[in-house]
């Protein structure tokens, strides 16, 4: 892996005019353990990543190297996980100082979502722009 930089080798599964969509095959961590035959726990899962930026000719079935930047990766985690569980737990205590209803104000914390989620899907297209992975040949 370079620095900065995530790395996945994958395979192109579709071209299309200015995107393609590739496959990467996503493993835990126990893939490469001596007893995952008989082990249940151990699971591989194909993913399906759609690349918009990309230069030179790629046919479909070429192993490729899937990246982006680390950077992104935080803050992907970060728009998905820690804001929203801020904005609970921000919104939770703030209800139960002025209801001091539990119930209610488990409620309301969750409804503060709707709000953030809605935000998240209107700008959806500003948010993929950022977020985008790129490819080369192996």
């Amino acid at each position: 892996m370079s620095k900065g930089n995530i790395e996945h080798k994958a395979i192109v599964k579709e071209i299309a005019d200015n995107s393609m969509k590739v496959s990467i095959l996503a493993s835990s961590g126990c893939v490469s353990c001596s007893a995952k035959g008989i082990c249940n726990v151990s699971e591989v899962e194909e993913k399906i990543v759609e690349v918009s930026k990309f230069e030179g000719n790629y046919k479909i079935g070429d192993e490729v190297k899937v990246y982006y930047k680390q950077i992104l990766g935080f803050r992907a985690l970060f728009l998905g996980y820690v804001l929203p569980f801020l904005l609970i737990f921000t919104s939770l205590i703030i209800s139960l100082i002025i209801t001091k209803h539990e119930g209610l104000s488990g409620l309301i914390a969750l409804g503060s979502l709707i709000p953030y989620y809605i935000v998240l899907y209107v700008t959806k297209k500003k948010i993929n722009d950022k977020f985008s992975f790129s490819v080369k040949h192996i």
